[in-house]
Parts: structure tokens; sequence; C-alpha cells
């Protein structure tokens, strides 16, 4: 083997060959012969089927941190799935990401001179499948570089032709049940992108306003209420002014008329329980075409004739698509004032405000803090308009869905994720379909000149089955489908349904769905949904919902904090300029490039150096716990790099110890000492333990017992007290521990493989041959991702040496822990006394001499009555029993305590400071409670040292 560890020179080789050797195909079982160490898992019995759909990602995208977080998850399950035996399937696809999309071909149109209307529909369309096709395979090539094992022979794309064929099948069925409709709803509008956009492509953010209070006239002239708005242009389209019913101040008006100021209309004023009397005046104006809580009201009084009697029965249209004032339709007669008339809606505002004032209508403007709703690739004002839109009826749909949820059907991990599902699910609103954009699934359905809606797979299947002549005019619609429609079916669509196929029989329903708590309802609930009503069965039976990815400091990663890490740069590094550059390109807000570089400056001085991907992803398995929130500091990602070389460094000193000998393999007999058993206990304990965490998708303990394991034991403590039977002239013992050395490495590396697939592979590739892994079937033996995962055998397990092991080591780390204290050399012998210690632990003595001399350089062991008196010494304990190394003759007296008293200085110098902080208000008031608490913790650190030191002063100076 090389002599250091360098991640580049074995990543992308080996998954090029995993690859092209077709090791991602779903296949039944693994070879399980031959196989030493932990016991070896079998192949499910016909091949039982473990599948997980992955989340498509855009077409258009890149892989983000979230990305790569579920992505090394999934891979963790496959992996370890495959391992197992289940013909295992990790299904590859991408969303055609339908306004991202559209955006990205719109602005190459627009850096020519042109739109897409310049184009026409058809060309654009051409364009946009051009652009998929030379750019969107991005982030298909960097999942490859996290080394996920999806199988790509059946990669799958929402627009093909198989997938659009299942979406035009779900559209018509639901059609044809009267499931799907057309009607005319408020949506959240983007004047930018002209559609409509669904809430998850909404960003609602804290933003300074104002508050306007205006006076509308009693319609009796009997004086005026004060109504408060964040939106005084809408005020032109308001239906009413409504009042909490139990309100005092106003109960007495109801029934009464206001005007409507600068327009003259009279509006009712009504009661209703969504009026807050606390907030503004108590008294809300209702303008329901642009306020989807207002829109809610009106839906409550649009039968009273008060409501039934005004234009449009209330709900009055005032914007054009483009968020600007309309103008009036033929027969309005002037119902918006013609001044506002073609006016931008901020414009409208301005104006509006000033004819107020100038009426002696406007009370006041206040600033007021307001959420406002922003679209998450315009950045511009989403706007509630009312226009007509296709529609699924989802409560049919929904029932049976959160009944699959209620009855165990579908378990969500954690549990407690069900209730935000359950939430959703029961207050669940009707789902807006279409979107005013033209790339995606087209609307299959057309319209003749009367107005008639005809639905069906295509305009010929309508002609036949309506008896309509090729001559009789029909259009399609214009719209297309929500992304989130095609997504929806992703569970079925991508195993070959409406079609029967073998791979629909085999796969579903999947095994468990991957995926984050902000898309719950978008995608989780509507695949559910979508699954019972097409297959009559769940899509998955388990959820496993994970955190958000967040900064070092807690802080959700976005482009315009400028904290937003790329996992390939983690993987291959990246120097500070290109970082900058990197992170201030393409901002929405400018103007924080500078701070946003300053701050890369001085996080990154040196850029980011290569970690490899092993490292990054043993770094999101290890945060991969039940919470919420993932904090992702680079420091981890360091130490798990660490961890791959110590894993490195290992397989060398085995290695070179083993090959060219006997390591058990040639029918001579091998001994075992009482640390091979050690090991091989304790190998098949932290199997159970692995395996059990990984099947509860705990991975972040699954991460933690292979570290620990592997460095604490294996490598700090294993590998060195192997060297006393390698080096003894016993030629069995040698024996045995080098078979011990290999099988229990070899175990570590299938145990580690599906979190850290690259750098298990190749050192497997080199240990295996030596264990007795030979290549019987010419497949399975090529590759540890064929192999059988670890299974724990309790025979296996041998108490005593468990706890003789942990006798040794504890003798030893004290031992260690007083040479540290004292400043002694760690080579210099030392003698040792022991005192009050059982019969066990004079057993354990009398069994491993040899290991405590050599391992704590020891000069003498010699055991003390109990009624003896020791000399001035340092102590550990172990139980009961007292380590005692006599300090007289050991260290310099004089030197060392000069030495404790120049420590004992600067912690005297540094406390002041540190106790001066906390005690002072103005610190203490201000920071924030982290910092305060690493103040603290710093306190208690320097206290704990200075009362050591000073022990260790008085001791001293007793000699």
């Amino acid at each position: 083997m090389e002599k250091t560890y360098t991640p580049h020179s074995i990543e992308q080789r080996w998954y090029q060959n995993w690859e092209e050797k077709g090791y991602f195909i779903a296949r039944d079982g693994v070879y399980a012969g031959n196989l030493p160490g932990a016991g070896s898992a079998a192949a499910k019995p016909e091949g039982e089927s473990y599948c997980i759909m992955i989340p498509p990602p855009n077409v258009t995208g890149s892989l983000h941190m979230g990305h790569a977080f579920q992505d090394t998850i999934m891979d963790a399950l496959t992996r370890y799935h495959r391992m197992k035996g289940y013909s295992t399937l990790w299904q590859p696809g991408t969303d055609h990401a339908g306004i991202a999309t559209q955006m990205v071909v719109e602005r190459l149109c627009n850096a020519e001179g042109k739109t897409r209307h310049d184009l026409g529909r058809e060309q654009f369309l051409e364009k946009v499948w051009q652009w998929k096709e030379e750019s969107g395979g991005t982030i298909t090539r960097q999942l490859r570089r996290m080394g996920s094992s999806l199988d790509w022979n059946r990669e799958r794309f929402t627009m093909d032709d198989g997938m659009s064929d299942a979406v035009q099948e779900v559209f018509v069925r639901l059609y044809e049940e009267g499931l799907i409709y057309r009607g005319k709803r408020l949506v959240n509008w983007d004047p930018v992108l002209h559609t409509a956009v669904s809430d998850l492509e909404v960003l609602s953010e804290e933003e300074n306003g104002s508050m306007w209070h205006l006076r509308y006239p009693l319609s009796n002239g009997q004086g005026h209420l004060i109504v408060a708005t964040t939106r005084p242009e809408t005020m032109l389209g308001d239906a009413a002014v409504a009042i909490h019913p139990n309100d005092e101040r106003y109960k007495h008006l109801l029934g009464e008329f206001v005007i409507l100021p600068l327009t003259g209309r009279r509006i009712p004023i009504i009661a209703d329980d969504y009026v807050d009397p606390e907030f503004g005046t108590g008294c809300v104006k209702i303008t329901p075409a642009h306020d989807f809580n207002d829109y809610e009201v009106w839906t409550r009084h649009r039968h009273n004739s008060v409501i039934q009697d005004l234009p449009h029965g209330g709900l009055i249209n005032l914007f054009t698509v483009d968020a600007a004032i309309r103008e009036n339709d033929e027969g309005e007669m002037g119902l918006i004032p013609a001044k506002y008339c073609g006016l931008d809606r901020f414009d409208a505002r301005k104006q509006i405000v000033a004819d107020l004032a100038a009426a002696g209508l406007l009370e006041k403007i206040v600033d007021h803090k307001l959420m406002v709703p922003r679209g998450d690739r315009t950045n511009s004002v989403i706007e509630p308009l009312l226009t007509d839109q296709w529609y699924v009826k989802v409560a049919p749909l929904a029932e049976p869905a959160i009944a699959a949820v209620e009855n165990g059907d579908i378990k969500f991990v954690p549990d407690n994720w069900k209730n935000t599902y359950f939430e959703w699910m029961r207050n669940i609103q009707d789902w807006c379909i279409s979107r005013q954009i033209w790339w995606g699934h087209r609307i299959p359905a057309w319209y003749d000149d009367m107005g008639n809606v005809y639905v069906g797979n295509s305009e010929q299947d309508i002609r036949v089955k309506h008896k309509l002549p090729a001559d009789f005019a029909l259009k399609q619609d214009e719209d297309v489908l929500d992304t989130w429609f095609s997504s929806a079916l992703w569970p079925f669509s991508t195993l070959g349904w409406p079609e029967q196929t073998p791979e629909l029989a085999k796969h579903y329903p999947t095994s468990v769905l991957v995926t984050g708590f902000d898309i719950i309802f978008f995608w989780v609930a509507r695949m559910i949904m979508m699954g019972l009503k097409f297959q009559g069965e769940v899509p998955f039976k388990e959820v496993y919902i994970h955190g958000l990815v967040r900064d070092a400091e807690g802080q959700k990663m976005s482009k315009s904090k400028g904290n937003v890490l790329d996992p390939i740069d983690i993987i291959d590094g990246i120097e500070l300029e290109a970082l900058v550059a990197k992170r201030i390109s393409g901002m929405m807000q400018p103007h924080l490039a500078k701070k946003i570089e300053q701050d890369t400056r001085k996080h990154f001085p040196d850029g980011i150096q290569s970690y490899g991907t092993d490292a990054l992803r043993f770094t999101f398995a290890s945060l991969a716990s039940t919470g919420r929130d993932i904090r992702f500091d680079l420091a981890r990602t360091e130490g798990y790099r660490n961890f791959c070389n110590k894993l490195w460094n290992a397989a060398r000193f085995v290695l070179m110890n083993t090959e060219e000998q006997d390591n058990g393999l040639s029918g001579a007999p091998c001994k075992y000492s009482q640390v091979d058993r050690w090991i091989t206990s304790r190998l098949h304990q932290v199997t159970a333990a692995t395996s059990n965490s990984i099947e509860n998708y705990r991975f972040d303990l699954a991460a933690q017992a292979i570290y620990e394991f592997t460095w604490n034991e294996y490598c700090d403590w294993y590998l060195e007290l192997s060297k006393i039977s390698l080096q003894s002239g016993d030629e069995a013992l040698q024996r045995g521990t080098r078979k011990t050395l290999l099988t229990v490495l070899e175990s570590i590396l299938r145990l580690a493989h599906p979190i850290m697939p690259f750098i298990t592979e190749e050192i497997w590739q080199r240990v295996a041959p030596l264990t007795g892994i030979v290549a019987n079937d010419g497949v399975h033996t090529d590759t540890i991702m064929l192999q059988p995962y670890p299974v724990a055998d309790e025979a296996q397990i041998d108490s005593t040496a468990i706890a003789e092991t942990t006798w040794i080591m504890n003798f030893i780390l004290g031992v260690r822990r007083i040479r540290g204290e004292m400043n002694i050399a760690p080579g210099k012998p030392l003698p040792v006394l022991l005192q009050n210690g059982s019969l066990a632990d004079q057993q354990s003595l009398n069994n491993n001499q040899i290991y405590l001399r050599k391992m704590g350089k020891l000069d003498s062991i010699t055991w003390l009555h109990a009624t003896e008196i020791a000399p001035e010494s340092a102590m550990a304990l172990i139980g009961e029993m007292k380590i005692l190394i006599p300090m007289a003759g050991l260290i310099d007296k004089e030197a060392e305590l000069a030495r404790l008293e120049k420590e004992i200085q600067k912690i005297n110098n540094d406390l002041p400071r540190v106790e001066g902080k906390l005690n002072n208000p103005a610190f203490v008031d201000k920071a924030p409670p982290e910092v305060i608490e690493k103040e603290k913790a710093k306190l208690a650190d320097l206290r704990s040292m200075l009362n050591n030191l000073e022990e260790q002063q008085r001791k001293i100076r007793a000699l």
C-alpha cells in the first residue's frame, strides 16, 4: 500500500470500476462463502426487495449540502441492505423543475436579445431540451462523486416518455372521476414569472414597512371608521369592513355601510371571528380577491345579499398579470377609478395615499414590521391573485392517506413527524396543479370555440371518443402541470406504471423514503395519496425525516449570508480566491458582497483543504441524529479525515506483519491470546450495536461505534498489544494473532463500507486474499460491495477476556496518567507498588505481567501488604486497588517545582481576566448565551487545572 492515504487517487477509479461492472444493479443476494471474522449474512429468500426512490433533484441544479447529507444516508442504507442479501434498488432520476429550468433558458434567450415569446412555444421548448442535454448532467456527475450506488441503468427524468404517459393517465383518470376540476380561486402569483407558484416557492421574511390608518366615512354621514392596512392600493377592491362580533366599540354599527374612499362605492360592515380586536383599530378591510384570509371571510359571507349585491359579488380583481392596476372591463362603469388604471401596484400605492391625504381621509402612517412573501426565484413580492386554474379535489384522496399512517402501514421516523403530517392532512385544501409556463407536462385538455372542455390522452383520442371531425377546431390548454404533480407519482411511475412491469411487481411498495421535513406535505403526503389511489398500496413503509443542514453556528445556509458550503469543494478543496468569487457571484443582494468577502477571508484564510468523500460522508453520518437541525462544522470533517488516515496506517501495519506470512490458512495450529479473544469479542459486540443503529436510522450511533472501536480499541490498543505476541517465539501464537489482525480488520472494513465506501474497498482488496477470501464465483469476491455485512455471534463473545483486557487497559492508563501529571518521560522505566487488591486483581496481574511491563514501561511490580506504609507516591485506582508510583528519585524536585510554579502563575494571571468578564454586566447582558457558556467552561477548566497543579506541588514539596 501507498505510504500516505490520498483519497483522490482511489475514489474516482473505484466508482468507475463499480459502475462499469454493474455492481449497482439490483441482484438477488450476496456471496456468503468462506468469510472470516464476524458471521455472514445469507441471501434473502427469493431476493427480497429493498428499494429507495431518490428524491429527484432539479435537472438544472447542482449538489448542495442538503442533497449530500441525504444522499449519504440513502447510499448507506442501500449498501447495507445490498450486503445483507436484499435485491437492492436505489432508483435514480431528476426532476424537470418547471419554473427553475424555464428561468435558466429564458436568461440565455435574453442574453441573445430575445424573449421566449419571440421564439414561440415550440422553438423555445426545443431550446430547453437542447440545454437539458448539454448542461443537465451536473448533479448526476456530483452524485457519482459522493459514491452514490444508484442503479444508473434505470435513470428516469420526469419529462421522459414513460413518465409523461403516467402523468397523462393519472390526470385523465382523476378528471373522469370528478377529482380534477377547473375553477377560479386565489393563488400565489409571481408577477415576474407570470405564473401561480406553490407555497414552497414563496419565502416570507420580516421587512420594514408601514401601516396606513385610513378613514372610511359612514354612509349616514355620522362619522367614520378607521381601518389599518399594510397594502392601501388594494382598498379599491374592498368588499366590506369587518369587526369582531363581540367588540363593544363597533357592535352597534352592524347592518350599516361605509363609503369606500376614492370610489364612492357603498360596502357593508360585517362581523367575523377572524378579526383580532387588539390588532390595529379592530376594523379590518376585506379584499377577497387579493388576500387569502379575506377570501375565507368572503366565503363565509358571500351568500348575504349585501355581499351578493356588490360588483362581481364582492370578488373584485384589481391587477393584471404584471401586478399593475387593470383597466375596467366593459360594463363595469368605472368600477376602478380611471386615474389609477395602468399604474404599477407600488406607484398606485403612492398615488392612492397622496389622494387620501388630500381628501382628509388619511388618519396616520406608522412604521411597521411585516412578513413579506417573495418568490424564491425572482425575489418579487408575491401577489394573491384571482385566476382560473386546474385543481385536484384532495379530500377524498386524503382520507385513506391519513388512515395509512394512523394504522401503521406507514411509519414516520422520528415518530413525532406524523403529527405534522396529520395537521396538514386534516386541514387540507384543494391542490392548484396548473402553472402558466411552457416547460412541463402540458395539461391534456382541449377547448372548442364554444368553451366546451375535452380531456384525454391526445387530441386524436378526443376526436375519436367524441366523434369530432378533423376540421372541428380544438385548442389545447396553454398551462402545464405543477412539477409536484409528476413528483407525486415518482414511486410507481419510475418502475414503469401504467404498464404492469416486473420491476413494479418486485419493488413496489418501496422500503423507505428519506427526505427533509419541509416537504412532508408538498411531496410525501401527495405520494401517499397517489400511491394508494393508483396502486392500492402505500408507496413506502417508512419515512425517515432528517434535519436541515446548518452552518457551525446553527445559521441556515444561504447565498445572502455567504455561509454556503459546496460539498464538492470539501471533497476536492478550493483556494481562497476561488471560494470568495463563488460566494459573491450571482447574488440577489449585491450590497452584501463586501461583508461576505470579509467573513470568508476571516473563516477560510487558506481556502478549504481537500478532505475526500469518505471523510465528508462519515461527518454526515455522525451528525444524522433524530434532531431537527444538523450543525455542520469542518473541524469534524478534519477529524474524520484523520480517522481515514488512522485506518490506512493500521492497514499498512497489518499488511507489513501478515503479507508473505502464514496467517492461519496453512492448516497449522493457531493459538489465540487473551487480547486476541478480547478484540474478537468486542468486534461481535460492536457489530451488533452498529447493525441495530443502522436498522433504527441512528447513523450517528453507528458511526460512533465504528469510530470508537476502530480508533480506540483496534488501533490504539490491539495493534500495540499484538506486537507482544508477534515478537514471541511461539509460532502458533503468532499465527493466531496474524489471523486475528486480518479478520478483525476485514470485518471493520465491511462494517464501515456503507458509510465510507472508497477507503474500505481499497484496503479490502489487499486484505481479503490474506484472510482466505477467494474468487469462487468471479463477481461477489471482486468487491467489498457484494460481501455479506458482518453478523454478530454471541458465542464468540468471551466475557472473561473482555474483563481481563479492560483491567490491563485501566492499569496502563493509570500509569500513563501519573506520568503525564508528574511530567515523567514516557520511556523512563518505573517501579510500581500495588496495594489493597483483590484475589481477582492478583490473578489478573499474574496472567498479564508481560502486557503491563511492556506497554506500561515498568521496571518492577511489587505487592504491598495492607499494613505496609507506602512511600510518598502518585496514585491511580482500579476499583479498590491502588497503583502507586514512588516519586523519590524519579524527578528533579527543584526543576519540577519551578515548572509547576510557572504554570500556577500563568493560570493566576488568566483567572482574573475570565472572572472579570463574567462579573461584568455589560458583557453578560450583551453576549450570546453560547459565548457566556464558553467563558464559564473556560473558568471551570482553569480552576480545576489550578487545583491539580497545587496538589502536585504539595506532594513534591513533601518528598
